[in-house]
């Protein structure tokens, strides 16, 4: 456990340094943290932009609601009026794909833990609402999901968690591309450990939208990094078998 007051005394004079700056990390006995202050909004912005005093206690107060469940997110160390403090998590799944020491087999074992953590979340009967590669990260085997969307409650827990595999599977085929081999293991991960209920509804889901599968093909290969995934994603869904 870290010595509260000294901790505290830390962040104070972190934030005296980055007075007015959104996002800063810093370290505090050889480990890792983030620093996370509210936007000083001016002009106009002021009146497009959502009140950040109010933005950043609604994302305390989910971190405080998913650390206390034992969701896979990183954990909250100290808040106040106007900040937040979470442990470092590491690197994202996006860096360990642009890392040049990722190793292929390193890759893999880092995918199938996420898409085993996802399906993990699932079952606790909770969504991300946005579980891209960027989204999530990795460290010793641990997975975290960052910037949990909070206001979901217009859809239903199914069709968010649906919407949830959609978006991991579209980014495993944008930061990918077509190596089916790798992406099919981990969503078998996702299946056998939890998450098969979800993958077949969003199988039924997906067939609605087949259609589009002709109509993408020409763009599978020279579409951009959002148009391209969506043709693999129903490709994923019409090749993969029903039953694993």
């Amino acid at each position: 456990m870290l010595p509260l007051d000294d901790f505290k005394q830390m962040v104070a004079r972190v934030r005296e340094q980055h007075l007015g700056e959104r996002i800063c990390f810093f370290q505090y006995q050889g480990k890792g943290y983030w620093l996370k202050q509210t936007e000083h909004l001016q002009g106009a912005m002021r009146v497009l932009k959502a009140n950040p005093h109010a933005s950043i206690q609604k994302e305390i107060q989910l971190l405080a609601q998913l650390n206390a469940q034992g969701a896979a997110v990183p954990l909250l160390m100290d808040s106040g009026d106007d900040y937040l403090v979470v442990a470092d998590a590491g690197k994202t799944l996006k860096q360990w794909l642009g890392s040049r020491e990722t190793t292929h087999e390193q890759l893999q074992v880092i995918l199938n833990d996420a898409s085993q953590a996802l399906a993990k979340l699932h079952s606790m009967s909770l969504a991300h609402g946005r579980p891209a590669l960027r989204d999530i990260s990795w460290q010793a085997g641990e997975v975290k999901f960052i910037d949990f969307e909070a206001n979901q409650a217009k859809q239903s827990l199914f069709m968010q968690q649906i919407r949830d595999l959609l978006i991991y599977i579209h980014s495993l085929y944008r930061y990918l591309g077509p190596q089916s081999e790798m992406i099919s293991e981990a969503i078998s991960q996702y299946r056998r450990h939890g998450g098969e209920a979800i993958w077949q509804k969003s199988k039924a889901f997906v067939a609605n939208w087949q259609w589009l599968y002709y109509i993408a093909r020409p763009f599978r290969d020279v579409g951009g990094k959002d148009l391209k995934p969506i043709y693999w994603v129903l490709w994923h869904f019409r090749q993969t078998p029903e039953c694993i």
